[in-house]
């Protein structure tokens, strides 16, 4: 037997999880002595953003609601121009992965602490992990200065997402686990929380969706949300998550949505050079071929099954194969721009992945 060796480098985070606990937010600023927090979020959190501002009262210096998915530089510009103004001394992020990456982004310019409230499952909270997009390109980054000195998870506020938002959200999550599986600095820690998280997710998801409102499926989700975040945290990812970036900055696509359509996709491609990770999966889906499993699973919650269906142009498969093996990066399978190319026309056109069992039944 091959000895075990592996480096795990923790990370430093609080964490409230519960019901309700967005009532803890005052205290929670207090600690980090906070006198002027920014309250960030989108639009369509606003509500949420206007609730923090009146627990927070003398506490919170403003709100800046115009948080955008994938991090547009022109929307941090006019964050960092508000915080400026109003002198503030930290950041409040109350919302999905479009609210905690602009405070990522504004802690990564000055420094200032921040708390995050997520609302979703998108599990960015529990990263030192920052995506933006400056001229249609998405980078991407690590640094200390990007993770978040709290995470507030308060399980009431994600009770009001609506279904669709929430199993694409949930798959968002499922990705970080699986590609954690399967990335080179794993280790016997993310593993087992990565197994755990996708246990939880498909336990919950499908529960969401029957009743939107079932709290213990709620809760059961937002802690394997959690447990996600963990894992992309600390773990290289690999294709899967550079053509979601690559997609949602390039092209503008939705970012959790392009995460439940090209995963199956992203593990057919990936599996067979994964044996360990391939078998995690057998164990978690109970089924020899996870990836069709997996777009088995994502049928049943309704969720996107093409690129097409995203608003991506045929004509773009292309330029994005072109983008995906432009720069290296860890993954299991070698990086093949013609197979690829067929991976994106196969999600753009086709609602089933390509799996080491259908080429098999087609030699």
């Amino acid at each position: 037997m091959k000895p075990l060796t592996f480096q795990y480098d923790a990370l430093p985070a609080r964490v409230v999880f519960g019901a309700g606990t967005i009532a803890r937010l005052p205290e929670e600023a207090a600690r980090l002595q906070l006198h002027r927090a920014l309250i960030i979020s989108t639009a369509g959190q606003r509500r949420h953003a206007e609730r923090a501002e009146e627990l927070l009262g003398p506490l919170a210096a403003g709100v800046f609601a115009n948080a955008a998915m994938h991090t547009p530089g022109e929307v941090t510009e006019a964050a960092m121009a508000q915080a400026a103004d109003l002198r503030v001394d930290g950041f409040i992020a109350i919302g999905g992965g479009s609210a905690i990456g602009l405070s990522k982004a504004l802690a990564l310019r000055t420094d200032l602490p921040q708390i995050v409230v997520p609302t979703t499952y998108a599990g960015s909270e529990a990263t030192p992990v920052l995506g933006e997009t400056v001229a249609n390109v998405k980078h991407t980054q690590r640094s200390e200065k990007i993770l978040p000195e709290t995470i507030l998870y308060d399980v009431d506020l994600t009770v009001g997402l609506p279904v669709s938002v929430s199993m694409a959200s949930g798959l968002n999550s499922m990705a970080h686990a699986a590609e954690a599986l399967y990335a080179p600095d794993r280790n016997p820690l993310t593993n087992l929380m990565a197994e755990a998280a996708l246990n939880a997710l498909i336990d919950a998801l499908p529960r969401i969706h029957a009743r939107a409102n079932d709290l213990d499926a709620r809760t059961t989700a937002l802690w394997g949300a959690w447990l996600s975040g963990c894992c992309l945290g600390v773990a290289t990812m690999g294709l899967h998550h550079k053509l979601c970036h690559t997609l949602g900055g390039t092209f503008g696509l939705p970012h959790a949505q392009t995460h439940a359509v090209l995963l199956p996709h992203a593990l057919a491609y990936n599996l067979p050079f994964a044996p360990d990770a391939h078998r995690t999966l057998i164990r978690v889906f109970h089924e020899p071929d996870p990836a069709m499993a997996l777009a088995e699973f994502t049928r049943r919650l309704c969720l996107p099954k093409t690129l097409s269906e995203l608003g991506m142009p045929e004509t773009a498969i292309d330029s994005a194969a072109d983008l995906a093996v432009s720069k290296p990066y860890p993954n299991p399978r070698p990086l093949e721009r013609e197979a690829i190319r067929a991976l994106l026309a196969r999600a753009w056109g086709e609602s089933s992945p390509l799996t080491q069992s259908m080429k098999d039944a087609d030699a």
